[in-house]
């Protein structure tokens, strides 16, 4: 029965089977398809409620991305052994899917829709988003959701010169371009990058080459859904009554008009308010049980009056031009204890970022599906309430929270140093004190400077710029360094961060169906100039490192050990280095190849730990003499130790010229004498002793 139902289509993208199946699995939902590359393994499916939500003014769209750490052969770690709250991959996988597909639903839809694609099975090379964005396009397709796709997505990398689509997890550790893009046939309608320091050039050439493939998997959908495809629904669009519209038209408009233009945030939003207010308060008396519909057509008018002042009168609501970025300044080293730390502040938006360094143990340990196991460079960013003048429950990050965290460390990511030049876990922390526009844009330009106020060795600053566009039939406006008005009222986002080089993060998100290459590459030049604008401002209160770290910071000194001396570094159970450690209080790792990291927050500790080490993995040479301890003695001579970890046997035949009963008559246990050295086998690592004559015994 099963297998009669069941259609599959396959479509060969860059050198990739991708199959898309239906008819076997979550049969229930409105629509569910099995989205397979390799052994990698998404199911997705799509389900709405049948009536709209009452009482709400925006799309209720869900989006949940299921890792099953099965899927990777794993059992989960900790002690309940299960699948908790989502991880930060998940969750970025969702909000990548959400922002796909949410601009290609009917204008006004306001009925309950989920999506679920639960990664199934991994093969540790082909990563499974892009396929979560494709099976939700799919599922919604063949659904009868009044969904407007089918959409693409693709994810384009470049190795060796040469574009790669859909690159494997190997081929992204070389790749300089990891851009994630979804569409439709008309142009894009989100992109998520991460680039090392990329020109504008190259990053649009990326796009356009995205745009192909998704171009053919639109196609592929579109054949599939031909085969399996439901009718879909009519959408029951709310609209606002035609009287209710009139009304508040004509008593509110011209207040709204003259209260837009306070460039003032919070006069703006307060004065705003008692217009609402009012306006409710007067039409309610003539339209009883319509509030909703009042407050609605409030929004929709202070929407159309944003864009007209913008592309007919080219004034924005601060009275700034399109490409004009607010006032900035840039406050370093704000606070004394934080390692390193600087507050960004442009307009009424304010970030401010801490880093915090650690030794290489205390990177972050990631258990996933993914076949990242660790990280040593972790950015948080966090959003309280206060940050927009309201009130608010603090619970763990949202999504948006840790989306907007992701950005930043990206974006910083190209230019931290790797661990052999800087061997510290860096953890940096992003606070929104005030927003009103782009505080993700601003937390990279805090977080830029608060690492060189650190002393991280960062090659320059990093910047980043929020983009936004208004489009009414031929005419478009871009806009440089957007207010939080102006990213909810217009048709775009477009964040972009990087360098005096190029681009090192990208992200965009769509409310329109699609953008030209035309208007991209005009946003993205606009952008550019944004930035190098922005890095100058920052430039001037901190352009280089400082060349010594916090005193408050740990110190680390590095070894370098061969591997057959590990052993005897770490000594029989651990002896050896953890008498190191209670001695000086210092932390010390050692990997693999024979790296020493000691880590110390005070410099007298750190110096003796490493002279500790030091001298346990020097090899003695013949004909130097040291000043030992005597360890035990035995019937043949004694052992003494020349040096922390290092014995060696002083023959009772060496122990004087004279001939001698027994050991004890010469040294005995706790003494400290002086011995040469006469033979050091490499091969045994023994060291033969010969008692220096005619010394004391100290």
């Amino acid at each position: 029965m099963y297998l009669k139902n069941t259609v599959k289509e396959e479509i060969l993208l860059g050198g990739k089977t991708i199959s898309i199946e239906s008819g076997i699995l979550a049969r229930q939902a409105n629509g569910s398809v099995l989205v397979r590359c390799e052994d990698t393994v998404v199911l997705a499916a799509a389900t709405a409620s049948d009536k709209p939500l009452e009482g709400t003014d925006f799309f209720p769209l869900t989006v949940d991305v299921e890792e099953k750490m099965y899927a990777a052969g794993k059992i989960p770690g900790g002690y309940i052994k299960r699948e908790g709250r989502p991880s930060e991959k998940s969750i970025l996988t969702a909000r990548l899917t959400d922002r796909s597909i949410r601009p290609s639903f009917p204008k006004g839809y306001r009925n309950e829709v989920q999506v679920i694609a639960s990664i199934l099975s991994v093969d540790q090379v082909n990563p499974p988003d892009v396929l979560a964005i494709i099976g939700a396009s799919a599922a919604l397709s063949i659904s009868d959701i009044p969904f407007l796709g089918p959409i693409g997505a693709v994810r384009i990398g470049r190795c060796d010169n040469r574009w790669v689509v859909n690159p494997t997890f190997q081929e992204l550790e070389q790749s300089d371009i990891d851009v994630t893009v979804a569409g439709n046939r008309e142009g894009i309608l989100m992109v998520e990058a991460g680039l090392n320091e990329i020109s504008e050039e190259e990053t649009m050439q990326a796009l356009e080459e995205a745009h192909k493939y998704i171009v053919e998997l639109i196609n592929f959908q579109e054949k599939f859904q031909t085969q399996v495809g439901t009718q879909k629904k009519e959408p029951k669009i709310i609209t606002i009554p035609g009287e209710v519209e009139y009304k508040v038209r004509e008593h509110a408009t011209d207040k709204l008009r003259e209260a837009l233009k306070n460039p003032d945030k919070l006069e703006r939003e307060e004065t705003l308010a008692l217009v609402e207010d009012e306006t409710v308060e007067r039409i309610t008396t003539m339209l009883e049980g319509k509030e909703r519909y009042i407050v609605q057509t409030l929004e929709k008018i202070q929407k159309e009056e944003i864009r007209r002042m913008i592309l007919e009168e080219n004034k924005r609501a601060d009275g700034r031009k399109t490409d004009e970025i607010r006032q900035i300044s840039c406050l370093i080293h704000p606070l004394p204890r934080p390692h390193g730390s600087a507050i960004f502040t442009r307009g009424q938006t304010q970030v401010l970022s801490t880093v915090t360094l650690g030794t290489l143990s205390d990177e972050q340990r990631i258990d996933s599906i993914g076949t990242e196991e660790s990280k040593r460079f972790i950015h948080h960013y966090n959003f309280p309430p206060f940050s927009t003048g309201d009130t608010g429950v603090l619970r763990g990050p949202r999504r948006r929270e840790i989306g907007h965290g992701a950005l930043a460390e990206r974006a910083l990511l190209p230019l931290i140093p790797d661990e052999v030049e800087f061997p510290y876990t860096i953890r940096l922390v992003a606070e929104a004190l005030e927003s009103n526009g782009s505080t993700s844009m601003a937390s990279v330009c805090a977080g830029s400077m608060a690492l060189m106020d650190a002393g991280v060795p960062i090659r320059e600053n990093v910047g980043g710029i929020a983009m936004g566009l208004v489009v009414e039939g031929d005419k478009h406006a871009i806009l440089t360094d957007i207010l939080g008005m102006e990213d909810a009222l217009g048709d775009m986002d477009f964040k972009v961060a990087g360098t005096t080089k190029g681009v090192t993060a990208l992200q965009m998100d769509l409310k329109i169906a699609g953008i030209k290459k035309e208007i991209l590459k005009e946003a993205l030049e606009q952008a550019k100039r944004a930035r190098l604008f922005i890095l100058e401002k920052m430039n001037e209160a901190i352009a280089t490192p400082r060349e010594k770290i916090s005193e408050f910071a740990p110190q680390i000194y590095i070894l370098k050990v061969a591997k057959d001396k590990i052993g005897e570094l770490i000594g029989p159970g651990g002896k050896i280095i953890r008498g190191i450690i209670e001695e000086t209080g210092v932390s010390i790792d050692i990997e693999d190849d024979g790296t020493v990291y000691i880590a110390s927050k005070n410099v007298i500790n750190g110096a003796r730990a490493r002279q500790i080490v030091e001298s346990i993995i020097k090899e003695p040479a013949v004909g130097e003499k040291y000043l030992g301890t005597v360890t035990k003695t035995t019937a043949f001579g004694a052992f003494v130790e020349i040096f922390p970890g290092k014995e060696g046997l002083v023959h009772i035949s060496k122990l004087s010229r004279q001939r001698i009963r027994a050991v004890e008559d010469v040294v005995k246990a706790g003494d400290k004498i002086l011995v040469e050295v006469i033979e050091f086998d490499k091969k045994t690592n023994r060291t033969s002793l010969a008692l220096v004559e005619d010394t004391n015994k100290a």
